[in-house]
């Protein structure tokens, strides 16, 4: 018998006035998963995960997490899930265990078994050493690292993460995907994540990209890149206007403008770059190519190059803080 899926969608929607934020998506993550949630500024992707977890109530459609109805029984799906905000909320005035107990006594951690979690915690995040130091002394990476911790401290059957390394360097965000990687394996925990970092998105297990409400694509990384195909070429001119229909009847297919640049997909790169200079009438400046990869997949499905989330990060953590404690 097939294992139900710990997060379930069908027909979900999300509707503000008339502004359809959400189209009617369906998906579902298996338990254990890492599952990547792709999508530009103003897809639907954040209200999707504001919906799942329980944060704001779905206009249509039904969504379960844990096997229960995130409208119907919000308690109880709260109180199964971790979730990891973009923007830090910690109390930088208190300890890192201070800081864990505190959650510990939100989420009823039974205080025979508190600090013994915690301890536990913070030594999978390798924080052991720290954990009497004031918040306010820890580096960036480190906060993120305990942000996870606290995440997982009630044992969470799903953690969400909403961009878990946004800012940090790239070493940091290394450190912290180990620590990732091994949680569904040693904890069985299933992770649901927000990332535009696509080199992050390739630790997916599987990823859905989201565009305008709408799920466009779910699959692999390996699955999504094969749906572009062919090289992907990059072309710098000095009049790409002039430029695209030349390179549309050079190359069969036609060209994006991605960056400022032509980009179009062909079958062999090696072949088309230089046909591609002997008759094209516009000056080039610049010929780059490359084998697909997830920004390619997202500009196929989009049109558009992956974009840095824009939210006012202050109003949408309040907003968030507000709902899951039940002030809505």
């Amino acid at each position: 018998m097939t294992e139900p899926a710990v997060i379930e969608a069908k027909g979900l929607e999300k509707r503000f006035g008339a502004i359809e934020a959400v189209r009617g998506i369906d998906l579902e993550v298996k338990r254990g998963e890492i599952f990547g949630f792709l999508g530009p500024n103003g897809a639907g992707k954040s209200t999707t995960i504001n919906m799942l977890c329980t944060l704001l109530k779905p206009t249509g459609g039904v969504a379960r997490v844990a096997g229960f109805d995130v409208a119907k029984q919000a308690n109880e799906v709260r109180a199964r899930l971790g979730l990891v905000f973009q923007d830090p909320s910690l109390d930088i005035q208190l300890t890192a265990r201070e800081n864990l107990r505190f959650h510990a006594f939100l989420y009823n951690v039974p205080s025979a078994e508190r600090d013994a979690r915690i301890d536990q915690v913070l030594e999978m995040v390798q924080l052991a050493d720290r954990a009497d130091s004031l918040v306010m002394t820890y580096s960036g990476g480190m906060k993120r690292r305990l942000e996870i911790a606290r995440g997982m401290l009630h044992t969470p059957e799903v953690l969400f993460l909403d961009e878990p390394t946004i800012g940090l360097d790239t070493q940091t965000r290394r450190h912290i995907w180990g620590y990732l990687n091994d949680l569904p394996k040693e904890k069985g925990v299933t992770i649901f994540m927000t990332t535009h970092y696509m080199e992050e998105a390739e630790f997916c297990h599987r990823i859905a990209i989201i565009d305008h409400g709408e799920i466009q694509a779910i699959g692999t990384p390996e699955e999504l890149k094969r749906m572009v195909g062919g090289d992907v070429v990059t072309i710098g001119t000095a009049d790409n206007e002039a430029a695209a229909p030349l390179v549309e009847a050079i190359a069969g297919s036609a060209p994006l403008v991605v960056d400022g640049k032509l980009t179009v997909e062909v079958t062999n790169a090696a072949a088309f770059v230089p046909k591609l200079v002997r008759e094209l009438t516009v000056e080039v400046n610049s010929v780059a190519f490359h084998r697909p990869s997830l920004d390619d997949v997202f500009v196929k499905l989009t049109g558009r190059a992956m974009r840095t989330e824009e939210a006012d990060a202050k109003d949408q953590t309040r907003m968030m803080t507000r709902a899951w404690r039940g002030r809505r």
